[in-house]
């Protein structure tokens, strides 16, 4: 397997996990991963519809941060263990999040568009009334305005995950259709030093390709863009690294000789 490191992780310190931080560390391991960093969730001032139990997304920190440390040192001679988070960002939520970050070492900081302009795209009601393309666009506006408000991060995370759940999915989205709204993103991300993630999870949601798809890491390469990270979103075991010989595959189709790991914040390049 051409990408040793896994840098988009989920365990129970995530609200929409139930697996143990020692069981994903122990897949790891056994899949002869160098590296996995956790990411857990931490979406501040989230809407939760009714039914689900407010604040699951609200990351214990603390905790979570002991439970890490702790398996860190027991797994020290056969891994290296990260410690990271993806903050759901909205634009109102700019100097909470500069305040968090403040607080820990984070190694590494994955920024996700899980809501757009107080709505979910999770669920139906984000696309009804409206066109696929409508629906593209205000998601990809939101994911422009949050760059303008906060560039606390390193990667942007899955970048269209909008697509995931649209009920016609990728059909009919490209590159090509939204490139004049990408583009001003992709520049961005590259001119404030910030990467994009290159996110395996799409593979479950039966999608053409993965997230970003392949024409956004072609022109993100083509506009200088080096730093890109591979992450699963693995929130159980079995599904850690799912997926990575096709990211291996589509990166250097992409023009990209290295993929990116974080330690302190800092990227180091690995040959693919």
């Amino acid at each position: 397997m051409p990408i040793l490191s896994d840098y988009h992780l989920h365990s129970s310190f995530s609200g929409d996990s139930k697996a143990p931080m020692s069981a994903m560390i122990e897949r790891g391991i056994a899949l002869g991963l160098k590296s996995m960093c956790f990411t857990e969730h931490m979406d501040m001032d989230f809407i939760y519809p009714a039914g689900e139990a407010a604040g699951i997304f609200e990351l214990n920190t603390d905790s979570y941060l002991y439970e890490l440390l702790t398996l860190k040192e027991k797994y020290q001679k056969q891994i290296q263990v990260c410690f990271g988070v993806e903050l759901g960002l909205q634009p109102h939520l700019a100097g909470r999040l500069t305040e968090y970050i403040k607080e820990y070492p984070f190694d590494f900081i994955i920024g996700s568009s899980h809501l757009c302009n107080r709505k979910d795209p999770y669920y139906p009601d984000f696309y009804e009334g409206r066109t696929q393309e409508e629906a593209y666009m205000e998601y990809f506006s939101s994911i422009a305005d949050n760059l303008h408000a906060f560039t606390g991060f390193d990667v942007y995370g899955h970048l269209d995950y909008v697509v995931r759940y649209n009920p016609q999915k990728d059909k009919d989205y490209s590159y090509e259709k939204y490139k004049d709204i990408l583009d001003p993103i992709l520049i961005s991300l590259i001119d404030k030093g910030m990467g994009l993630e290159i996110n395996t999870g799409a593979l479950s949601y039966h999608l053409k390709e993965l997230n970003p798809c392949r024409d956004v890491l072609k022109r993100y390469r083509a506009l200088g863009g080096e730093i890109i990270t591979a992450g699963s979103d693995a929130h159980r075991p079995e599904n850690i690294s799912s997926g990575f010989s096709l990211a291996a595959s589509v990166l250097k189709e992409c023009g990209f000789k290295y993929y990116t790991v974080f330690v302190n914040r800092k990227p180091e390049y690995i040959p693919l």
